[in-house]
């Protein structure tokens, strides 16, 4: 499978190695192309099985089925509406949190009832199928697939039974577990999940390679 990365970043680079370890060929789209060209290259040696990593210029269209928002928050709104009808029918992943900082901490920037993964499926071209995953774990964790010699879960929600199937599909080829949380709305919660972990590296001391795991 071929998948793009919409970013240069720690998750870019993280969920990049992880597609191209599990043999899915990868392209970087970065208005600074150069970055994008040198992150290619960087990871070009964890392809697996006939798998490549490229750039591509971020005006070209999009040909891959998936497609990966690794930018920040602020930035996605913008992203989805730039690349616009170059996303119908593609299978959008959100890894956004929505987060501020106040007087108190890290609070969600989202108003109660929604999610940042729900603002950009308004944001989105109706034919783009939004499916978050990847939000509520470190680009550490996801740059080494495990955790503490387990596999890492990432947990994904969409209304887009297809769509979250091809990315459960595309965690698992990369070594991870893919945890089904439900319906679109659940990013709600998943994005809670990163928030509470990202205060918990502070309380507990914790480092960039841990992560949730779920165990029934």
């Amino acid at each position: 499978m071929n998948v793009t990365i919409i970013g240069t970043g720690n998750m870019a680079r993280a969920i990049g190695t992880r597609m191209l370890a599990g043999g899915n060929s990868v392209t970087f789209v970065s208005r600074q192309a150069e970055k994008a060209t040198a992150l290619a290259a960087e990871l070009a040696t964890a392809a697996t099985r006939g798998a490549t990593a490229q750039a591509a210029v971020p005006d070209g269209p999009i040909r891959d089925e998936v497609v990966v928002l690794a930018v920040p928050y602020s930035a996605a709104a913008g992203v989805v509406g730039e690349y616009d009808d170059r996303l119908a029918g593609k299978i959008v992943v959100d890894i956004t949190n929505p987060l501020r900082t106040t007087s108190e901490g890290l609070e969600p920037a989202t108003p109660p009832g929604t999610s940042a993964a729900e603002q950009i499926a308004v944001a989105a071209r109706p034919a783009a199928r939004i499916v978050k995953a990847f939000n509520a774990a470190f680009a550490a964790a996801v740059m080494a697939g495990s955790v503490s010699g387990q596999p890492l879960d990432i947990f994904i929600a969409g209304n887009d039974a297809e769509g979250k199937a091809v990315v459960a599909q595309l965690v698992e080829a990369g070594g991870m577990r893919p945890i089904d949380c439900g319906p679109l709305r659940h990013a709600r919660e998943l994005e809670a999940m990163a928030l509470l972990i990202i205060n918990l590296r502070g309380s507990l001391g914790i480092s960039n390679a841990s992560a949730w795991k779920l165990v029934w």
